[in-house]
């Protein structure tokens, strides 16, 4: 075992244990944490890059690093540094906390990265509980209304439930293939459905996979959580945690897809379901988080797109979309995070005049919308043209339709947000903006476009991540 092949997650650890040891201290000193925290952060995303082309197998072949693992780690890594940069004004935390905020965002990364690893029942479970643990404190960390408590606890019954549902269904898994191993299981599958306790034991831990990725029918936690959390524990919760729900997701499709098992009409329908009910609820949402909390559902309908095809095309296409989804959707909220700098809950309607408070953030905001909308030459446009030519290649004219028409359903709630921003006048003071914070907004605007018009690099890097496990 090389020092190296860990040396992701052991700097992350290492991480924690610093940012612990702050959360000691009698009197808070929140500038001081932010600046440790956000430092740790910028060198931690320098060491996942340098551990990319790690291989190999840990911890008697329960852990995996692959290329494809290593991607997810740069992305994980990346979205806690993008969240800790919007988090040197934390409102809606009490300053007593913030040392316990950073610690928690670590060691939510840490579950991640782990779970993006695991080829085995017992590590995936206990790496989703680490970070699904963590998120549960972050949750009701938000103070004020009594909201904040409602979405801790929805968040951490809907969560305990799913846990359950999963366990429950991996004993059943276990006790139909006597091995918890993924390759082992996937090599049993054809047995496996063909048992009434196998099939049971599938659907309750698919269960929790999909309340990570927030899929129809588990969503439900979404809206009341992304209103209810501070603005910058969503920002992590929308971004980072789906990139490791869709990299587990993806490690599983290909497992199943080596042994000719194919779960693809499930993943249709979720899909089909998890589109349509997003885009058509968010439609009438005037609560901006709330509006992004089933635009995320959409979302997850979309990537499925290319998961279903379980080719090297369409699984590489849904990887550029997750990585895609992490840059335009962070971009939003950082938006949002500047317009409430006092932590409050923004209606869409308060947008109203931001191109004369903040021509920048406007800037970034249209973006990022348009992204998230597939409107071209933006990376969500890019993102959504390979999943639906994956799709139809694999003759989903139907399904590619479906999509398309969600695609035009979420431009009307999409403009709504831009004609408040950019057509309707409110006399309110301008936005000033750090040097930092508008070096952030020219590099994710610059993102946006220049991936969208020039993908190739990203593309690659996602196929040759998923040749390394197909």
């Amino acid at each position: 075992m090389s020092v190296l092949q860990f040396g992701v997650e052991l700097y992350y650890l290492v991480m924690a244990l610093v940012l612990f040891f702050l959360t000691l201290r009698r009197e808070p000193k929140a500038a001081a944490d932010h600046r440790i925290a956000f430092s740790l952060s910028a060198v931690g995303l320098l060491v996942a890059l340098l551990c990319l082309t790690q291989q190999g197998e840990l911890f008697f072949r329960s852990y995996r690093v692959d290329l494809f693992s290593q991607i997810f780690k740069l992305a994980l890594a990346l979205g806690l540094f993008l969240v800790l940069a919007i988090s040197r004004n934390l409102p809606s935390i009490a300053e007593r906390n913030h040392a316990e905020f950073y610690l928690f965002l670590t060691t939510c990364t840490i579950g991640m990265m782990m779970l993006v690893s695991s080829v085995e029942l017992l590590t995936i479970y206990v790496s989703l509980e680490l970070s699904s643990y963590s998120l549960y404190i972050l949750v009701p960390l938000r103070r004020g209304d009594d909201i904040d408590v409602e979405a801790g606890i929805k968040y951490l019954f809907f969560g305990a439930v799913s846990s359950c549902f999963m366990l429950f269904g991996l004993s059943y898994i276990f006790g139909a293939t006597h091995s918890t191993y993924l390759s082992d299981i996937m090599a049993r599958m054809p047995e496996l459905v063909a048992s009434p306790i196998g099939v049971v034991g599938l659907i309750l831990a698919m269960a929790g996979f999909f309340f990570k990725l927030s899929i129809f029918p588990f969503h439900f936690w979404a809206p009341d959580v992304y209103q209810g959390g501070a603005h910058q524990v969503v920002t992590f919760i929308a971004t980072a945690s789906k990139a490791a729900a869709v990299a587990l997701l993806i490690r599983l499709a290909v497992l199943g897809a080596q042994y000719g098992y194919h779960f693809t009409q499930i993943l249709v329908f979720l899909s089909i379901i998890s589109m349509t009910l997003g885009n058509l609820v968010a439609i009438i949402q005037k609560d901006f988080k709330r509006m992004l909390a089933y635009s995320s559902i959409a979302h997850a309908g979309y990537v499925l797109i290319g998961v279903l095809t379980l080719q090297e095309t369409g699984l590489a296409s849904s990887i550029y979309y997750a990585l895609a989804y992490l840059v335009m959707n962070f971009t939003v909220f950082m938006v949002l995070t500047q317009v409430a700098q006092d932590g409050r809950d923004l209606k869409i309607a308060e947008l109203a005049g931001l191109y004369h408070r903040s021509p920048l953030l406007s800037m970034s905001l249209i973006l990022g919308i348009f992204a998230l909308a597939g409107v071209p030459p933006s990376i969500g446009f890019t993102g959504k043209l390979f999943l639906f030519t994956s799709a139809m290649n694999q003759g989903y004219f139907w399904l590619v339709l479906i999509g398309a028409v969600n695609g035009t359903l979420s431009l009307y709630f999409y403009l709504r947000v831009v004609y408040a921003a950019y057509f309707v006048d409110a006399k309110l003071p301008p936005i000033q903006l750090s040097p930092p914070m508008r070096a952030l907004n020219y590099a994710l605007c610059a993102t946006i476009l220049y991936f969208g018009v020039a993908p190739n690099s990203i593309m690659e890097l996602a196929r040759a991540a998923v040749r390394a496990v197909l």
